[in-house]
């Protein structure tokens, strides 16, 4: 095998891989990537065994050939390598891969293709195509509720469906930890098959929203009983999905919280975080007191020490003193943009529901805590 590439195509593609590469396998294969060099094309995989990416660039192939490489110490080879070089590798009996670039050499042990473990790309699935744009922001407004919990374990990812509401397709995410509740649905014209709903793990979650922020294009997805497959221009991103049954999150989106606190977003985050820094870890909770028109943010930590805000809000619902975690709070208000966001309240010891006018699908929800 030997191939000259620009480091710069090289080294984008090595970060897109380097994610998904689990550097605490037990097994040597895992931490290496497979190389695959054939007609002017370059093809690179990198798997855990649970998600594979698998990725095509076009680049000088000289001779065909194929080897698998440590990823991290060849990514940080490359990662060092100036922007504007170009790079020779050679491989030639697999066992051994030599990479040039001006002045330096690296020669490198290898193991063969042989060894490394085939990646099931088939994609014959349910297909939807969807906006990478779009899909992006559906996964950035919901991935922060995922739970990191590992005994709940169909909550470690953000669970994916497709219904059919007065004719319209609507592709919807949600994410929860069991505090909080994050739900972004999305309207898409063409006609698809119904998907039930599947659960796509954290980590996949996290790379693929890495990759969708790099470009703005249609891209496929193909869903069947145990794996999710996304075509996203030349890279084919394949993960295994949670076998597992996701709550019923319709019967926690509550429907009669009927007192309506509108405010200032940028005013409602900066005064809970000055009041969050009084409260830590061991007493987390604020207390909301919403009067007529205004807002009162307070907190005691477990020393004593106490902190007080008021926030002048649109309120003319009944007078209610209620507790959030204060992160909890941040996070929410964070994932909104609009200039006055909603909060919806029933009493104090009931869940409350957040939005914005201009993103009537993404929803709130988030538990109260004991005050």
């Amino acid at each position: 095998m030997k191939f000259k590439i620009r480091r710069a195509d090289f080294f984008k593609t090595l970060s897109h891989l380097q994610g998904i590469v689990d550097k605490k396998n037990s097994l040597p294969i895992l931490a290496n990537i497979l190389i695959e060099a054939k007609d002017n094309q370059l093809t690179l995989s990198s798997t855990d065994m649970d998600i594979s990416i698998i990725e095509t660039i076009n680049c000088n192939i000289i001779e065909d050939g194929a080897t698998t490489i440590n990823s991290q110490i060849l990514y940080d080879i490359v990662r060092k390598i100036d922007d504007s070089s170009e790079i020779e590798i050679i491989a030639n009996d697999g066992k051994l891969l030599t990479l040039r670039s001006s002045v330096s050499r690296f020669s490198l042990s290898c193991l063969p293709k042989e060894d490394y473990p085939i990646i099931e790309k088939d994609n014959s699935g349910i297909n939807i195509d969807l906006n990478s744009k779009t899909l992006f922001k559906l996964i950035d407004k919901t991935k922060f509720a995922i739970s990191n919990e590992e005994t709940r374990y169909f909550l470690n990812g953000l669970y994916f469906n497709v219904t059919n509401e007065n004719s319209k397709n609507i592709v919807t995410l949600v994410g929860t930890d069991g505090h909080r509740l994050a739900k972004f649905g999305h309207t898409i014209d063409a006609q698809i098959e119904k998907v039930s709903g599947v659960i796509i793990p954290k980590k996949t979650i996290y790379e693929l929203s890495k990759l969708l922020s790099e470009i703005d294009s249609n891209i496929n997805i193909s869903i069947s009983s145990n794996k999710i497959v996304f075509i996203i221009g030349h890279i084919v991103f394949v993960s295994k999905l949670i076998d597992g049954s996701f709550p019923d999150y319709k019967r926690v989106i509550p429907n009669d919280n009927k007192n309506i606190l509108k405010v200032n977003r940028d005013k409602l985050l900066s005064a809970v975080d000055r009041v969050s820094t009084i409260a830590n870890e061991k007493s987390p909770v604020i207390k909301f007191k919403l009067l007529k028109n205004i807002l009162n943010l307070n907190t005691i930590n477990n020393e004593s020490s106490t902190a007080s805000e008021d926030v002048e809000i649109n309120y003319n619902g009944i007078e209610i003193e209620i507790g959030f975690n204060s992160k909890y709070i941040m996070d929410i208000v964070n994932n909104l943009e609009d200039n006055e966001i909603s909060i919806y309240l029933k009493d104090n010891t009931s869940p409350v529901i957040a939005k914005e006018n201009s993103n009537t699908d993404l929803i709130y929800v988030l538990m109260p805590m004991r005050v």
